[in-house]
């Protein structure tokens, strides 16, 4: 990566990072967005994605929990079903232009879900006590789990517009689901591609730690927003718009 490039990904995933953990996520279908923009190489993207959702899933599960919206038996049951399938789709390693296609498709999704977050009045309703059925739970987490191994996501950007619509619980309570989600099957998919040697961390940018320090600043700025619900649904609209930009750059380019 040029310098410029890194300077161009520190300033987005700032942005990101400031975004998406504001609602309890860690940002890395918008890391894979700014990769896919930049032309960082297929390779590099997926561990250079899981290990910024890593850091910035574990801070905002600090900050969440803090804040007293985290609840260990809630998200349990989900991550029964989603470690071992992230762990498993980790270990896979797809020819380019599938994961490119596969990555498109996973980034047109959390645009549209981005789109229908901030044009929505979902961060204006009250929170409802929580209602997730156990037998559910590990299933929901299992489908997501290995979509997340396989893209280098953490699978929030899934969880949480699953759980809203089901109205299993508020909005901040599902932020408090989403980021320890994350971060675990994060760790389970960067686990199972480094065991089953689909991708290496020699493969992250050398670039990495910069742009672990300015995931990490937009990350205190974005769970700062989210718990005292200063979100703005312009940016966030903004950030949906960039991530279809680059959805449809990499679909494209399987065709």
């Amino acid at each position: 990566m040029t310098e410029t490039q890194i300077i161009e990904l520190a300033a987005i995933f700032i942005v990101v990072a400031m975004l998406y953990s504001s609602v309890g996520h860690a940002g890395a279908s918008g890391y894979l967005a700014a990769m896919a923009l930049v032309g960082v190489a297929p390779e590099a993207m997926r561990p250079t994605a899981l290990t910024l959702n890593i850091v910035v899933a574990a801070f905002a599960t600090w900050r969440f929990r803090n804040a007293r919206y985290f609840d260990a038996k809630v998200v349990t049951p989900f991550l029964l079903g989603s470690i071992p399938l992230a762990f498993l789709g980790g270990g896979i390693k797809l020819p380019s232009h599938i994961y490119q296609a596969l990555v498109g498709a996973v980034l047109l999704c959390s645009a549209a879900y981005l789109a229908w977050r901030a044009f929505s009045n979902t961060d204006q309703r009250d929170e409802i006590p929580v209602a997730i059925p156990v037998w559910a739970a590990p299933p929901v987490g299992a489908a997501i789990g290995l979509l997340s191994g396989l893209t280098g996501t953490g699978g929030g950007i899934f969880l949480s517009p699953f759980i809203l619509l089901m109205h299993w619980a508020g909005p901040k309570a599902t932020a408090g689901i989403s980021a320890p989600f994350i971060m675990a099957n994060s760790i389970a998919g960067l686990a199972g591609g480094l065991v089953k040697g689909s991708f290496s961390f020699a493969t992250i940018p050398y670039a990495a730690t910069p742009l672990v320090a300015a995931a990490l600043l937009g990350a205190f700025i974005g769970t700062w927003m989210g718990i005292y619900k200063l979100t703005n649904r312009w940016l966030i609209a903004t950030l949906s718009l960039v991530m279809s930009i680059a959805a449809a750059k990499l679909i494209g380019v399987t065709f």
